[in-house]
């Protein structure tokens, strides 16, 4: 298959392209790279993001998914490999959205909690790919790389709501 390429990183040296993708060392020399991506993209969320509206939140994460698609699908096409693991910006970007709705959450729930159930159902999601989220990953190039992490995410932000709401009935 031949990869989707984005005009406008074909100019930039393959390092930066692949530093950027990869999160420079943590997507090539630490294991689970996947697992230290989403580390950051909580750290991202909890330390930048956590006080802004959904509004902002969605349009970020739309900008956000649109840079990672080109940088994503030019480091499969440098690296001639089909969504590999060390590109792990997929779900620094991602993981943000797991936390749609974060003032009901945390209004009623320990914010630390919160961040730990929202990494840990990404994690699930993003492994085990349930829901159709698997079908995501053929999109063509850089949007199947992202695509799945992004289902993931508002998988992960439907459960957190879900068990709110449960919790909330059986008080």
């Amino acid at each position: 298959m031949a990869a989707v390429r984005s005009p406008w990183l074909r100019f930039l040296p393959d390092g930066l392209v692949i530093g950027l993708a990869t999160l420079g060392p943590l997507g090539r020399r630490l294991p689970a790279p996947g697992t230290w991506g989403s580390v950051v993209g909580v750290l991202l969320y909890a330390g930048f993001l956590r006080g802004a509206g959904i509004g902002a939140l969605l349009v970020g994460s739309a900008l956000a998914a649109w840079v990672a698609a080109g940088l994503c699908g030019e480091a499969e096409a440098r690296l001639r490999r089909k969504d590999p693991g060390c590109v792990i910006l997929d779900e620094v970007i991602a993981l943000p959205l797991c936390f749609l709705g974060w003032g009901e959450l945390a209004a009623s729930h320990p914010p630390l909690l919160v961040l730990l159930a929202g990494f840990g159902l990404f994690r699930y999601y993003d492994i085990r790919k349930p829901l159709g989220i698997s079908r995501l990953q053929h999109l063509p190039g850089g949007w199947g790389v992202v695509a799945d992490d992004l289902g993931a995410a508002l998988a992960t932000a439907a459960t957190l709501h879900v068990g709110h709401w449960v919790w909330l009935a059986l008080r």
